[in-house]
This record gives C-alpha cells, structure tokens and sequence, in this order.
C-alpha cells in the first residue's frame, strides 16, 4: 500500500472515531446543518439560473409582469438562502463548540488520571497545547469543514446542473479540465499538511517553554537569565512562524493559481460565445443568448469560488486530522496503575503498613529499591533517613500506589494495595509534602479539599488542631480568602498548616511526611512541629526526615542508602552502632546516645 493510501485509510479511521466518540450524540443537529448547506448550495444554483430570464426577459427582450415577478422571485430567493446560511452557522456553532468541550474534558480527565510516571515523563505544556489548540482544529475539521464542504461541493455540482442545462456542450468541455484544477488543489494540500504538521509541534513546543521560563521565574531572575528566556522562547517562536508562512504561502498560492485557471476558462467561454454569436443558427442548434451566457457565466465564476473554498477546506482537514492523531494518541495511553476487575474496597482496620522484600525500579532504570522491608502499626511512628537519592521518597510513593513494585509486596492490613481499589486506599491515608500544594481557591475550600461536604464546625476544628484557626480568623475575609496561584498569598509556614489542617480533616489512619518540616524557618517549624505531633497521635506514620532532630523519638528508624534498608533501630540504638546513622548524626551534632533517665525524662 502507497504513503498517500495509508495516510487517506488512517484519515477515514480517525474520521469514524471522531464521529463514535464526539458526533453521533449530535448527530441530529448535524443533520439539519446539513440540510441547511444542501438548501443554500440548491438555492445558489437557483440564483444563477435565474440570470438568463432576468436579462432576456428584462433587457433584451422585455416582457409584461417581468419587472414584478423576477426581482421578487431574486428577493424570494436570497432570503431563503440567507436564513439557511444562518441556521447552518448557528448549529454548527453550537455543536463545534460542544465538540471542543468533550475533547478538553476527556483530556484533561485523562490527564489527571494518568500514572504519575507518564506525568513526570512528560512536560505539561504538551498537554495545556492539546487542550488548547488541538480541540480547535478537530472542531473546525469535523464540524465547520464537514458541512462547509457540503455545501460547496453540493453547490459545484448545481452550478454544473446550470451549466450543462444552458449549454451541455460548453458544460462537458469545462468539466474535462476540472482534474487540473484538482491536481492543483492537492499539489498545495500536501504543503499545507506538512506545514501544519510543523506548526503544531512548535506549539507545543512553546507551550512547553513559556510555562517552564514562569514556573522558574525566580530562578531566571536571580541569575539574570531574563534574555536568555525570551532568546529561547523567540527561538521557537520563529521555528513555529516558518511553518505557518509555509502554510500560509500554500495557501495564498493556491488561490491565485486556481483564480488564474479559472480566468483562462472564462476566457475560453468568451471565445466560444464569440464564435457561436457569428456561426449562426445553424451551427450547434443556434446562438446563444446574451441571457444565457451570463447566467452560464455566473454559474461557472460559482462554481470556480466553490472550489476555492474547497481548495481551502483541504487545509482545515489535513490539520484536524493531525490534531486528531494527537488527540487520540494522548486519549490512548492505558493506565499502568489499573484496579484487577471487580476489585474489593479496601476492608476497616488499624491502618498496618508492611513492605515485604519489595524491589522497584522507576521505567528501564537501574532498581531504586532492592529487598525493602519495613512495618508500622498504629500508634507507631517510622523514620526514613539517609543520603539523598538513597529511595526514601520511593517507599512513600508505592503505598498509595502512585507505582507499582516491581518485586515483593506492599500490603495496608493484610490487603495488598494491588488488589483493593484504589479509591479505598488512599481514602486510609493522608499526605503531608515539603512543599504543600494549594489550589487557587478560598482557605476553606483547600482545606476540604479531601472532605468536600465538610460543615464550618469541622473545617475550624481542623485547622485549630494544624494551628491554623487563629492566623486566618485574623485575615479581612477569614476561610473565604483566596491564597492565590499555588498559595503565594501566604508563607511557607502558613501554607504547611493549611496542608496539615486538610489531613486532619480527612482524618486517615495513615500519614505519609515528606520533609514536612524542612522548608521552615525555626518560628514556624516550631509551630508546624507542634501540629503534627498532634496529627501523628494514633496514627500509623512514615515520615522522611533529613533534620534528624526531628525523629529522635520516632519508634524505628529505617536508614535507607542506594535502595536498601541498612540500619534499622532506635536514634539512642543507632548512634552507639556507629554506623551510617552515626556519622549523619554526628554531621548534625547529635552523636550522642541519651541515656535510659534522659530517654525517660524525654518521653
């Protein structure tokens, strides 16, 4: 099979998905478009024909009642033209526009339930361009450009009615040379679909690039890398601007090359009314009448603009069909992290966390945890320490299953996190992070972020227990303040106990810290500190530590280096092995092992 006839098979393929999961519910108001593109093309027709009475009848030869009745049957005739073309544009309006709505829904709900690898793998700004831009194109090419097309072709074809019912012999010579105006079109289609192919990558592209130049805006201020940004992005910028003058240059040569065609046509036409007006009545059964040449006329100049818009239609479609495989190739990426099907809810219990022998590496990259094996209970605390990179914050992610193990077990009481839903699990546990995210939403809402029907009484009683009630009470608008993008309207401080006033809230048996503390500055770790001692209380924790102060009274201490757990024991325990502990601790000035009075006094 040929390039152009896969290319013209994926084409319908994606045409018939397009239409399966976005236009069948629809599929009565794009009938009646269609109709309405089928009445104008019909009465367009109407209006050549209408030519050729109109001059013979009214200025060649005039008839009595002629003045009354075309002008209306012209006027009858517009109208009714007019008020399809509007019917035709409001549907299409209204469908397209639902169209590009289920596309950015089912994006972007795709998008927020893709495995956390693929997320990180990556950028956003790829999908902000498919959300933004591909649905548009998809929406010009299966709506827009579907009944236009229609429409103009319906409209060629009763030009052509016109043509060869006022002089077949004419008519059947024009329509030999219409396959060069169609090689013509396609000669330019293939430019267009190339250039749009390179214009929509730039676009993602450049998505990509301004959201990483703002998302690191400090960054790129501190060193003074302001122009190398606007360098960088002004670079996409004109790879992105080559392609659409590309297009842009197809598209403005095809005109003019089919306005060319046309005009030797027409020229044509005019040599054979010539020599018709001077053969005579006997030649091909008489003259032609000043009426029917420009009514034949107005049918060819008709049918040529007809073209044209068709000509142009080629550049809606070859680029909706490149969104669409876009579009469709985001839509088709299956989940790794899956629920086995008809998969329990994860059943009521204390909230024990175990990881058995559990091996993990993250895609084709070399293991990130070899042989890990840890437990909490509730009522317990746990302490992940060690050297950066040593897989501490992977241990945190397999037990809500953002991954999955490669190797072993991880289990929440007794229940493997792979076979119970992944609704119920995380329902058991709550997540503090280093850098806690906000939405760009009232206090109120943040904080019943994971308890939605949540009364004031238990959203105050929240963020008293993170320490919280009394610094948003003092705010002009309390819990109905705004934090703004990302919470830059409060301090670190103040967002940590946001985010802690939402895991009490939720109230779980098991709670994940990851460096909760470590952002802070001594004030507010004080304060933060307090909050989730308090959070901590009864729960099952695991918590990442870099600061070992902070889990000097943790339960067990699990010392984490290049994916193993090399240590396991009390602060007190660890210091006196003089391990890897050991020297942390004594980097940190806590190489002391307390004794059994000041543990006591401590406790």
């Amino acid at each position: 099979m040929t390039d152009a006839a896969e290319t013209e098979t994926s084409n319908r393929a994606l045409a018939a998905r397009v239409w399966r999961d976005f236009l069948r519910t629809r599929w009565k108001g794009l009938l009646v478009s269609l109709v309405a593109a089928m009445a104008v093309a019909a009465l367009s027709g109407q209006l050549a024909q209408i030519i050729q009475p109109a001059i013979d009848e009214l200025i060649t030869h005039p008839q009595p009642g002629a003045i009354l009745r075309i002008p209306a049957i012209i006027a009858a005739l517009a109208i009714g033209r007019g008020l399809f073309q509007v019917l035709q544009s409001v549907l299409i309006s209204r469908i397209g526009n639902g169209l590009v709505g289920d596309m950015q829904v089912r994006l972007f709900g795709k998008l927020v339930r893709a495995d956390l690898a693929r997320l990180r793998g990556a950028h956003s700004g790829s999908y902000v361009s498919s959300v933004l831009y591909d649905a548009g194109l998809i929406r010009e090419a299966a709506t827009t450009g579907v009944v236009n097309y229609v429409r103009e072709f319906l409209t060629v074809i009763a030009a052509l009615y016109v043509m060869f019912t006022l002089d077949p012999i004419l008519a059947g010579g024009i329509l030999v040379l219409a396959p060069l105006a169609s090689l013509i079109m396609r000669r330019f289609s293939k430019k267009t679909t190339k250039a749009a192919k390179g214009a929509m990558g730039e676009t993602s592209n450049l998505s990509t690039a301004i959201m990483e130049s703002l998302d690191g805006i400090k960054i790129v201020k501190m060193e003074n890398r302001e122009a190398y940004e606007e360098g960088r992005v002004e670079a996409v910028v004109e790879r992105r601007q080559r392609h659409l003058i590309k297009g842009s240059n197809a598209k403005a040569m095809a005109a003019p090359a089919t306005e060319a065609f046309t005009t030797l046509i027409v020229a044509a036409v005019f040599v054979y009314a010539g020599w018709r007006a001077t053969a005579g009545a006997g030649v091909l059964g008489g003259t032609l009448t000043a009426g029917a040449f420009f009514a034949f006329l107005t049918a060819l100049l008709m049918a040529a603009q007809s073209l044209r818009q068709v000509a142009n239609l080629q550049t809606v479609f070859s680029e909706g069909f490149t969104a669409a495989r876009r579009l469709f190739a985001a839509l088709d990426v299956a989940p790794t992290i899956v629920e086995p099907v008809g998969a329990p809810l994860l059943p009521p219990g204390d909230g024990m966390v175990v990881l058995d022998h559990v091996d993990f590496a993250y895609g084709e990259n070399a293991p990130a945890l070899s042989d890990v094996s840890l437990h909490v209970r509730q009522g317990e605390t746990v302490a992940l320490v060690g050297p950066s990179g040593g897989g501490k914050s992977s241990i945190l992610n397999l037990i809500p299953r953002f991954y999955d193990v490669v190797g072993g077990s991880v289990s929440v009481d007794g229940c493997d996190v792979r076979s119970v839903t992944l609704a119920s699990l995380r329902d058991r546990i709550g997540l503090v992070t280093q850098e806690p995210f906000l939405f760009d939403d009232t206090i109120r809402a943040n904080i019943a972020y994971a308890k939605p029907d949540a009364t004031d009484a238990e959203i105050e009683a929240a963020a008293a227990q993170a320490a919280a009630h009394d610094f948003v009470s003092a705010l002009p608008e309390g819990y109905q303040t705004r934090v703004g993008e990302a919470g830059a309207r409060l301090s670190g401080g103040q967002r940590q106990r946001i985010a802690i006033a939402r895991a009490f809230l939720k109230n779980a048996p098991i709670l994940l810290l990851d460096e909760a503390t470590s952002a802070l500055d001594t004030e507010s770790e004080a304060l933060v500190q307090a909050a989730l001692e308090r959070l901590m209380a009864g729960r099952a924790t695991i918590l990442i530590a870099h600061r070992l102060s902070t889990v000097k009274h943790a339960d067990r201490i699990y010392v984490i280096d290049k994916g193993r757990v090399v240590e396991t024991g009390t602060h007190a325990g660890l210091v006196r092995a003089k391990g890897l502990y050991a020297r942390l601790a004594k980097a940190q000035d806590l190489d002391h092992a307390p004794t059994p009075d000041s543990e006591e006094t401590a406790s």
